[in-house]
């Protein structure tokens, strides 16, 4: 029996026993391991990731289906997260799916985003534990129940979830800014959908959607906590491995966004307590190298009390609120700046205060403090999340959907002395685009202060606000994203 030791994932010692060849279930192939964690391909397709650590009490089992809104077709809008909301209910065989994870006294959930939907269940570690959860999502990829009854009233729950949505001027004013820097690429498009293709898809279009997609060669497959890997691999084959490969192939999505050419504004006139503005700035895919030094710009912008965003808005009075966030997607994706307005402050004051100070890092870069400051930052918070198996699971789900899992390994300490360098160079695209030009696009929003709208909305304030898209940065041409 052999032992290894993995520090740099989550700078936690964490100890993992081998599973020789010799113990692997017929055609099992181990791929690859980093940071503790170690993936195995199965015959038909499933890919299996196993990352034990016997110090945690739990067992957290998280399927994530490589499929999101990304993925939907015309008419088929919201079409990802409704099948997440019918996954829960029941399967061919009666079995009841929600009622018995409550009743197993699991923490659970679903989530859908653009690029993936996942389903997981955390219990206390025992073998038992694992072999119902293991059990229960092998029955639930294939053996979904799908009725016009189970439809319509899912489908209600979701249109409700919708309509809440609507009354949040603040999430309707972000997709709108989304909408805006998005011309044809589906990130465009909110991941719950059109309250009409929520409302007359016809159960058969679901239930080919579910059939298509929800397939062991489209999931990932993750295991963490306190397990033996060979007894985890054992039942990932009796619940999953006479699952067959599917005979259909997926078609990869081609969609990409064109350089933006021009100026695009977005001015959203709604009755809200605050008013908020926002700005959007194209960014590269997930597995691009620049990937980590975006997750510590978007901690030196956001972090309470040192942020640069929290000392320009909230410490000055000129906002109760502002963030910033560095999205990570499987294609080009957006990093996005926010703050709310106090209801007797200056919509155009706030706005432009919160582009400068974004544009700021731009003009003269940042500081070797605020750079370590926010890998420390960073890298703390992977150390509680390797603590938590659900949070382990989820990151991996959200990185293999991105392109590849390996990439939670990135370490934000190798931006390094190399961080005010990269950081200051979203600048000057040039040697990105390599088209010997800058791409730029500004967007302006204004506040027009009314007590009401034409739509027929009376009373409270006028929510208004600007969407900025600025600087294009898309991958090079031939550049591809790296397939999972």
């Amino acid at each position: 029996m052999r032992f290894r030791v993995f520090v740099p994932l989550f700078t936690a010692v964490l100890l993992s026993v081998s599973v020789s060849a010799q113990t692997l279930p017929p055609g099992v192939e181990k791929l690859s391991s980093a940071g503790g964690i170690t993936e195995y391909a199965f015959p038909n397709g499933l890919r299996v990731l196993l990352y034990p650590n016997p110090a945690n009490p739990k067992i957290t089992v998280n399927v994530t289906y490589l499929v999101g809104s990304r993925h939907e077709g015309y008419g088929e809008t919201g079409m990802a997260h409704l099948l997440e909301h019918l996954d829960f209910i029941e399967t061919t065989n009666g079995r009841q799916i929600k009622n018995e994870i409550v009743g197993r006294g699991a923490a659970w959930n679903g989530t859908t985003s653009f690029d993936r939907t996942n389903y997981y269940e955390t219990v206390p570690a025992s073998d038992e534990n694992l072999n119902w959860a293991l059990g229960l999502e092998a029955d639930r990829m294939v053996n979904v129940k799908f009725t016009k009854q189970i439809l319509d009233t899912e489908m209600t729950v979701v249109r409700n979830e919708f309509e809440r949505g609507e009354n949040s001027p603040q999430s309707i004013l972000r997709e709108r800014v989304e909408a805006t820097a998005y011309l044809w690429h589906n990130y465009g498009k909110s991941t719950i959908g059109s309250k009409d293709d929520l409302e007359k898809v016809p159960v058969e279009r679901l239930a080919a959607f579910y059939k298509k997609f929800y397939q062991p060669d489209n999931v990932v497959l993750v295991v963490a906590g306190k397990f033996q890997e060979a007894k985890a691999l054992a039942l990932v084959q009796k619940h999953f491995g006479s699952i067959p490969r599917p005979t259909r192939k997926l078609d990869a999505t081609w969609t990409e966004e064109p350089p933006q050419d021009g100026e695009r504004m977005v001015t959203l006139r709604r009755v809200g307590d605050l008013p908020t503005v926002g700005v959007v700035y194209h960014i590269p895919a997930a597995p691009h190298e620049d990937n980590a030094a975006l997750e510590v710009l978007a901690n030196i912008l956001s972090t309470r009390p040192s942020g640069r965003l929290y000392k320009a808005l909230v410490e000055t009075k000129k906002s109760p609120g502002a963030s910033a966030f560095a999205g990570r997607e499987h294609d080009p994706g957006l990093l996005s700046g926010s703050a709310d307005v106090p209801r007797d402050g200056s919509v155009d004051e706030v706005r432009d205060l919160l582009i400068n100070t974004i544009e700021e890092v731009g003009a003269k870069g940042v500081t070797a403090e605020e750079v370590n400051r926010a890998k420390t930052s960073i890298l703390k918070q992977r150390e509680m999340a390797a603590t938590d198996t659900a949070q382990i699971g989820i990151s991996l789900s959200e990185w293999a959907a991105q392109g590849d899992w390996r990439n939670i390994a990135r370490d934000p300490r190798a931006v390094s002395r190399r961080g005010d360098v990269l950081l200051a160079a979203w600048r000057d695209d040039r040697h990105r685009h390599r088209r010997g030009r800058r791409v730029r696009g500004v967007a302006r929003g204004r506040y027009p202060p009314r007590s009401a709208i034409e739509r027929g909305h009376t009373g409270g304030r006028v929510l208004a606000g600007g969407g900025l898209v600025l600087r294009h940065l898309s991958r090079p041409p031939g550049e591809q994203a790296k397939p999972y």
